[in-house]
């Protein structure tokens, strides 16, 4: 007999005749009954017995899901199939095993109604509490169906990037991008460090960057219209610093306002922010920055300075161009309470200036 044996039907046992560990339980009609070849008794090798008995059901199961799988519909698959998948897809099997062994591997999808999962919850927990039977029951299957009718959420990291680029940082890669000849970059007339001028100032992804008309440039107020076309970004007005015109220095006429580093415009494709990519990376390199750093990285690093130095949240979202306060907390970084005053220092200045005082009845121009 065998000394001990958890819940888990496969659940693996000690026989105490033969010094080993062994399995007994039943998949589709198939009795699995053996030895497991673990002879360490205790509690480190009762770990490795339920890896092993784990390891053989689930083979078992597998094969009896295979072996049914050309008589099932895609349309209503067996509950056998869709728990499996379920269970691969990270959800819990803590009482689904007692379920599926209770079911056996005929039962399909379109046989679990409403009124047959209760019936299920009382075959499995008579007598119980209506909490007692929902917990072990009900939810366990309910979470198969809507797991094979696409309706429950599959757990995802937050995959935002976390980079932002330090004051000191960007003047190393300002430095290189005004010095392209030592990154080992042929960019006579600057326009990789136009561009990485831009996005500082305006928080700009690169796709819109390279797209962006030189038309909507309005010296007057420092400001740039983005139009909003074809980007993920809404249309929307950019303000730029002081610092990011004098770098950027003359605006085109006509046509786009950045080009590539032979100064022909950029070919525009649903992933353009790409094309800005190679030039970039020599810029970065040579600057001493990682591979984490990329051109998105700049749209993170002008949010977090913005809002370091101005602490203007309303106005982060209308020059960002976000409708919804959480997406912009994804781009601002928590930043040192210095980082205003070194931004200052190197010379960005994000904040809005005061316009002279009016007296009153005078005449203003607008």
């Amino acid at each position: 007999m065998p000394a001990r044996k958890a819940e888990v039907c496969y659940a693996p046992f000690w026989l105490e005749k033969d010094q080993v560990w062994a399995v007994d339980f039943t998949v589709d009609g198939l009795r699995i009954r053996r030895r497991l070849g673990i002879r360490e008794n205790g509690k480190k090798g009762e770990k490795v017995a339920i890896e092993v008995a784990k390891q053989l059901y689930f083979d078992t199961l597998e094969a009896a899901l295979l072996s049914a799988e050309e008589d099932t519909p895609d349309s209503d698959p067996f509950f056998f199939q869709a728990a499996a998948l379920y269970v691969q897809g990270g959800g819990s099997n803590r009482y689904l095993t007692r379920i599926m062994k209770h079911l056996g591997p005929t039962v399909r999808l379109s046989d679990l109604t409403p009124f047959r999962i209760e019936q299920i919850g009382q075959e499995l927990q008579p007598g119980c509490l209506p909490d007692t039977v929902r917990r072990h029951v009900i939810t366990p299957i309910k979470a198969v169906l809507n797991f094979a009718a696409g309706k429950r959420r599959r757990a995802s990291e937050d995959n935002s990037r976390k980079r932002w680029l330090t004051p000191e940082e960007a003047e190393r890669l300002i430095y290189f991008a005004a010095n392209p000849h030592l990154a080992k970059l042929r960019d006579p007339d600057l326009h990789t460090l136009k561009k990485i001028a831009f996005m500082l100032g305006t928080g700009a992804g690169p796709g819109e960057t390279v797209a962006l008309p030189a038309s909507g440039w309005n010296p007057a107020t420092q400001e740039w219209w983005c139009p909003g076309e074809k980007t993920i970004y809404r249309e929307r007005w950019v303000w730029l610093p002081q610092r990011s015109i004098d770098l950027i220095g003359e605006v085109p006429k006509e046509g786009r306002a950045f080009r590539a580093p032979d100064g022909a415009e950029y070919v525009l494709h649903d992933h353009r922010g790409g094309q800005m990519a190679e030039a970039f990376n020599k810029v970065r390199d040579a600057a001493g920055l990682g591979p984490d750093v990329v051109p998105y990285t700049l749209r993170h690093t002008w949010a977090t300075w913005f809002y370091a130095q101005t602490g203007d949240w309303g106005r982060l979202l209308d020059l960002g161009g976000w409708h919804k306060g959480d997406t912009a907390r994804r781009y601002k970084k928590v930043a040192p309470a210095d980082l205003g005053n070194r931004l200052l220092a190197h010379g960005w200045d994000f904040r809005q200036k005061a316009a002279a005082p009016v007296r009153f009845g005078e005449l203003v121009s607008v």
